[in-house]
């Protein structure tokens, strides 16, 4: 999901935001909802991009979190446009609806806002951002290639021949 490296949460706003123009003085945004208002936030907003974002998972993996993007996807094939929920739904109902999307999620790490932004995030991006769910099969290709790479990359490592050492005189 290429599109979530262009795409934000910014710590003490609503919403999310497209990143338009990073800089030195800090980052300009845009917000994804039909105001479409820019901003420049400073060097010391906290800016997390969506594509660095992942959820714990609580399983024997070596991976212990899984990707926002995957999530997303989950998501997407599984409910479409109808979630089940809402960012206001009970505690209860939100874990098991994350609990159908990601059953190994860690419960203790996993916080029941952090669910919340998962559906608030969810939906804006439906609405206002639906390339994000666009999978092409060159993604999904490139998505197994690298879950591959490590494997080829121990097998094809040769160790490099050490050179002598000049001692001083």
């Amino acid at each position: 999901m290429e599109a979530l490296k262009q795409i934000a949460n910014v710590a003490g706003y609503s919403g999310l935001y497209r990143i338009l123009k990073p800089g030195r003085a800090g980052v300009i945004v845009e917000s994804l909802d039909d105001k479409k208002a820019k901003t420049m936030m400073g060097p010391t907003a906290r800016v997390s991009v969506l594509n660095d974002i992942s959820i714990y998972v609580d399983d024997d993996s070596e991976e212990q979190s899984v990707s926002l993007s995957t999530v997303l996807l989950a998501i997407s094939e599984q409910y479409g446009d109808a979630l089940p929920v809402e960012p206001k739904s009970s505690t209860d109902q939100l874990a098991d609806f994350m609990a159908s999307v990601v059953p190994a999620y860690d419960r203790d790490r996993v916080r029941t806002t952090d669910i919340k932004k998962l559906v608030s995030w969810y939906g804006i991006l439906r609405q206002f951002a639906p390339e994000v769910f666009d999978v092409t099969t060159g993604e999904t290709e490139e998505d197994a290639s690298v879950a591959e790479t490590p494997e080829a990359i121990e097998v094809t490592e040769t160790p490099v021949a050490e050179t002598p050492k000049v001692e001083k005189a």
